[in-house]
């Protein structure tokens, strides 16, 4: 079963990708790797959740952001792609969270996007994933949460999508 149809039997359905709003390319490609810029988390056009946590968002709020901002980025991996199957792996995860005074749960907010990535693509797929939460003041835009990856990719061969990936590493 490919990545897309298990996320139709979740219930999970990915939003459309995003065009940017300042300039960048959404996903830049080198090699192996795919780039994907920072993701708004975004539903019907709107900011979801806008403002700080532990201010006037909840954790849960913002847990809802981190996961739609991931949702939008393997939206963005799919339009550069054609296809989630030719994703081998999530090499690193960056979570920017904005943040009231006080407030320490900015790895239980980026929780809502890594979550998601074990319930799409498995819990040994997300253990081998780098993830940082930097803590900016402000993000444009008032949004609560920013998101950005880089997954690890097949180049231009789809011969090998049914492969399971190697989670070891080199000595």
């Amino acid at each position: 079963m490919g990545i897309e149809d298990l996320l139709a039997t979740q219930g999970l359905q990915l939003p459309p990708a995003q065009a940017p709003v300042a300039s960048y390319i959404p996903v830049r490609m080198i090699g192996e790797l795919a780039y994907v810029s920072a993701q708004i988390p975004m539903v019907d056009g709107q900011i979801l959740h806008p403002g700080h946590l532990g201010d006037q968002v909840t954790l849960e709020e913002g847990q809802e952001a981190a996961r739609q901002c991931a949702l939008q980025a393997l939206s963005a991996l799919k339009e550069a792609l054609g296809s989630l199957d030719r994703v081998r792996g999530i090499v690193q995860v960056m979570v920017f969270v904005a943040s009231a005074p006080g407030f320490t749960d900015q790895p239980k907010v980026a929780n809502g996007a890594s979550d998601l990535l074990v319930q799409v693509f498995g819990e040994e797929f997300a253990s081998h994933i780098g993830r940082s939460c930097p803590l900016p003041r402000e993000l444009p835009f008032h949004k609560i949460v920013d998101w950005d990856a880089t997954a690890a990719r097949f180049a231009y061969d789809l011969a090998y999508a049914d492969r399971q990936p190697d989670w070891t590493y080199p000595s």
